[in-house]
């Protein structure tokens, strides 16, 4: 499975956000600062995520960003979604006329591909920004820089 850059800046910034907007907003500038993301490019992916109502902004000194969703209610597959367009599986091999006959290896394999598709589905269903957040949690636990004098 390939995922853009705008993607994964897309799910770095809505873990973020659930790490760190929970009653204030955040700015996209700090946002980008803590993931490391472009600027400009993280604030056409937050355009887009606030176009498909996955974060709203709010505008002012205090303004920035928030989830609209509760993180344990939105899973990686919606983000990409979002982003990336439907993980869409391979096309199906149901007979339609528009398409060249399918080649031999193509009937042979085509059942492998379109079950790794729908498993590939169900596990970014399943994983969920709460999920991920509890993970970043524990790197940063683990990650962290112990200084002894």
């Amino acid at each position: 499975m390939k995922v853009s850059k705008r993607a994964l800046y897309g799910i770095l910034a809505v873990i973020d956000l659930a790490m760190h907007a929970k009653d204030m907003p955040v700015r996209a500038r700090t946002i980008a600062r803590r993931q490391a993301i472009p600027l400009k490019f993280l604030e056409q992916v937050l355009s887009t995520m606030k176009k498909a109502g996955v974060i709203q902004s709010v505008r002012g000194a205090q303004g920035g960003y928030m989830l609209l969703k509760e993180p344990r209610a939105l899973s990686v597959a919606d983000i990409l979604q979002v982003l990336d367009g439907p993980v869409a599986a391979p096309a199906s091999t149901n007979g339609i006329a528009s398409r060249p006959p399918l080649s031999q290896q193509e009937v042979l394999l085509g059942h492998i591909w379109r079950r790794v598709a729908q498993a590939e589905q169900e596990v970014l269903q399943q994983i969920t920004v709460d999920q991920l957040v509890e993970r970043q949690r524990e790197l940063e636990e683990h990650y962290a820089p112990m200084y002894h004098i």
